[in-house]
């Protein structure tokens, strides 16, 4: 694994986590949820790697490496611009034509905004606990106060609903882990409230677009994050010709946090090497 900068269309640098076998059979581009970084995922990230996949895992603008300014993305456009900047450097440093998106947390719905919007570019989707449908949100209070911000102070920080290690998982060594991480988001701007609204509903609809390429979902039974029902009836109605579903009864939000997280990486391996191979 080896770090580089990767330098979006206006400029910003950010930083990628690179894994790349010597020929790679595909490429993984790798998002991260609202409060982690790719830090949190490098086992996965390794078993993709001896898989025979290149991986791509940037650090969003403004989170875990990925410094200034903390917290903050302008606006939709300006995110979706650096997904689309992510992907190009992904296929041209591999040589490669499609790529297989996986998104943890806030970065699934990231995933499914590629595959909606650049269908014929992602051969598959990794969902996993996606924060397509949140148990947690801002209360009614300070909703009023970002809807204020957006007027008088766009960049103006607020919480993250999440600053409890016990909300990711149960496995008191990544508890640990999260309480101690210095590079762990813990506030987002009011802006960054507002771009994350706009691509709740820019994804509205995906089971209606053109994507045809390979879904996988996971879900983690003792989640405290995620409405697991109804993300299970969101899967459902996806027509995709590939579709995989796998559950974890006692697994936590962020999987790759389990005692023993080899099960679920072993589904993630598996099932985008199907999807290659199909």
């Amino acid at each position: 694994m080896q770090i580089e900068p990767l330098i979006f269309s206006d400029d910003y640098t950010s930083q990628v986590r690179w894994w790349l076998p010597p020929q790679p059979r595909g490429v993984v581009v790798y998002f991260h949820g609202i409060q982690s970084h790719g830090g949190w995922y490098q086992a996965s990230g390794t078993a993709l790697a001896e898989a025979g996949f290149a991986v791509c895992m940037p650090d969003r603008r403004g989170s875990g490496l990925s410094d200034e300014p903390r917290g903050h993305v302008e606006n939709l456009n300006r995110l979706t611009d650096d997904m689309r900047d992510t992907v190009k450097t992904a296929l041209l440093k591999t040589g490669q034509h499609r790529v297989h998106a996986v998104g943890v947390s806030w970065g699934g719905k990231q995933a499914v905004w590629l595959a909606q919007n650049m269908p014929e570019t992602v051969a598959s989707i990794s969902l996993v606990c996606p924060g397509i449908f949140p148990k947690l949100d801002l209360p009614t209070s300070e909703k009023f106060k970002v809807a204020m911000a957006m007027v008088n102070d766009r960049r103006k920080h607020f919480d993250i609903p999440l600053n409890d290690p016990t909300y990711f998982t149960d496995n008191p060594e990544r508890q640990a882990f999260v309480r101690n991480d210095e590079r762990k988001l813990t506030q987002v701007s009011a802006s960054f409230l507002l771009t994350s609204r706009r691509l709740d509903r820019a994804i509205r609809g995906f089971e209606r677009s053109r994507y045809d390429g390979g879904v996988h979902l996971f879900l983690a039974g003792t989640d405290k994050i995620i409405d697991n029902q109804k993300t299970r009836i969101w899967y459902d109605a996806l027509p995709s010709r590939m579709k995989r579903l796998s559950e974890f009864p006692d697994g936590g939000h962020t999987l790759e946090f389990n005692t023993d997280p080899q099960p679920f990486i072993q589904e993630l391996v598996d099932f985008i090497a199907k999807v290659e191979a199909d």
